[in-house]
C-alpha cells in the first residue's frame, strides 16, 4: 500500500511547481474516496479467474474487471464489468455494470447487476475484493430467486438443461427470443 501512495506523492512533487493552483487540483485526487480506492487496489487478491485494467492508469476511480469463470454454466466465457468510484465511497458502492450481454439470471440485457452488496447491504467495511468474489459467485451459482433477467431465472428454475444450452447458444454467439448475444468464448 504504501508503495503506491509513495508512487503518487513522488510524481506530485515531480509534477508541481509549487505554484497555488496546480496544488489545488492536484488536492482534489487526494479525496476520501481516491484514498480508499488506492488502498483497496493495492490489497486486492484477485483470483485466478480475475484481472483488472485501468484504460487510464492515472485514473484509480474507472477501470474495468474482466473474469473468465473455469467452472459452472459460464465456463469459457469471458465477462467485462466497469466500476466507477463515486466522491462517496466507500460510504456508497461503486457503479458496476456487465458490458458483455450475457443470459443470466442476475444480469439485465442492460448490463445492471442485481448483487446484494451493490445495493442495500452495502456496508464502508466492503471493499473491491467482496465485490470481484461476489461477482465471481454469479457466475459459479447464478441466483433465481432474486432476477433481473426473470426469463433466464424461470428458465433456470423450471428446466436447468435448456438454461445451460441457452447459455451455451448465447456464449457461442447466438440469439435468444429475438435478442442476439456477441461472443463472448476466449
Amino acid at each position: 500500500m504504501l508503495n503506491l501512495f509513495s508512487l503518487k506523492n513522488e510524481q506530485k512533487e515531480q509534477g508541481g511547481d509549487g505554484s497555488g493552483s496546480g496544488g489545488a487540483t492536484k488536492g482534489k485526487k487526494n479525496s476520501a474516496a481516491q484514498l480508499r480506492i488506492t488502498k483497496d487496489i493495492n490489497e486486492l487478491e484477485l483470483p485466478k479467474t480475475c484481472r483488472t485494467e485501468f484504460p487510464d492508469p492515472d485514473d484509480l476511480l474507472n477501470f474495468k474487471l474482466l473474469i473468465s469463470p473455469d467452472e459452472g454454466f459460464y465456463r469459457g466465457g469471458r465477462f467485462t464489468f466497469s466500476f466507477k468510484i463515486g466522491p462517496n465511497y466507500p460510504h456508497e458502492p461503486p457503479k458496476t455494470k456487465c458490458l458483455t450481454k450475457v443470459y443470466h439470471p442476475n444480469i439485465d440485457l442492460d448490463g445492471n447487476v442485481c448483487l446484494n452488496i451493490l445495493r442495500e447491504d452495502w456496508k464502508p467495511v466492503l471493499t473491491i475484493n467482496s465485490i470481484v468474489y461476489g461477482l465471481q459467485y454469479l457466475f459459479l451459482e447464478p441466483n433465481p430467486e432474486d432476477p433481473l433477467n426473470k426469463e433466464a431465472a424461470n428458465e433456470l428454475q423450471a428446466n436447468r438443461r435448456l438454461f445451460e444450452q441457452n447459455v451455451h447458444r448465447t456464449m457461442r454467439g447466438g440469439s435468444i427470443n429475438g435478442v442476439y448475444f456477441e461472443r463472448c468464448l476466449k
